[in-house]
């Protein structure tokens, strides 16, 4: 079967892409190191697009990427053909091409000494970094990253389930986000909306 082009999309499908696509928050990501589990994976990329990330990263130092065609397509809802997903396997060099594109990096851990999830200016450039289910983000993230951030608990568990923790996160600054108005100002160029609008009706 033939892919659909830009010109042979409907023009309702055709505005509704190109809706999402001016919305896209491209100063906005999430780091995913070392989460194993593909059906977290895919739940987590499922809030990412539904707040309008852009660019998601999975960094794998330890765990084997998982499978995402094979695993997750009902978590997921297809969300990762709508993300663009890099895939890398140093912390260093990954926090490094986040800082060259002007993103302040903030890790999740349980560290009482860290800022809460609150205290982020999610209006600035922000990386955020979730870590394996059970181990949490490694020792060498968090000491890379600008600063570490807990989600502010109230009951006997002392922390959630890592997709959960990322969709928490993800909304805290879509809620920043929309209150600034950011959400009205396409992040993206005018050459980029129409380059993924192309590379989407293909989809």
């Amino acid at each position: 079967m033939p892919k659909h082009t830009i010109d042979t999309i409907t023009e309702r499908r055709k505005k509704r892409l190109e809706q999402v696509l001016r919305r896209r928050q491209a100063s906005l990501t999430i780091v995913i190191e070392n989460v194993w589990d593909p059906h977290n994976v895919s739940a987590i990329l499922r809030s990412a697009d539904a707040v309008g990330i852009h660019t998601v990263h999975l960094l794998y130092t330890v765990e084997t990427a998982p499978n995402l065609r094979r695993h997750g397509k009902q978590s997921s809802a297809s969300a990762k053909k709508w993300l663009d997903v890099v895939i890398h396997d140093n912390t260093e060099k990954c926090f490094e091409t986040l800082r060259q594109q002007g993103f302040r990096i903030y890790a999740s851990h349980l560290n009482q000494e860290g800022v809460t999830l609150h205290d982020i200016d999610f209006t600035d450039k922000i990386a955020v970094v979730l870590g394996n289910e059970h181990r949490g983000v490694s020792e060498e993230a968090c000491a890379l990253s600008d600063s570490v951030y807990m989600i502010p608990m109230m009951g006997m568990v002392e922390s959630l389930n890592v997709s959960v923790a990322a969709a928490v996160s993800l909304y805290e600054a879509m809620r920043q986000r929309q209150e600034a108005g950011l959400y009205a100002t396409p992040e993206l160029g005018e050459a980029e909306v129409r380059r993924q609008l192309t590379e989407w009706a293909q989809r």
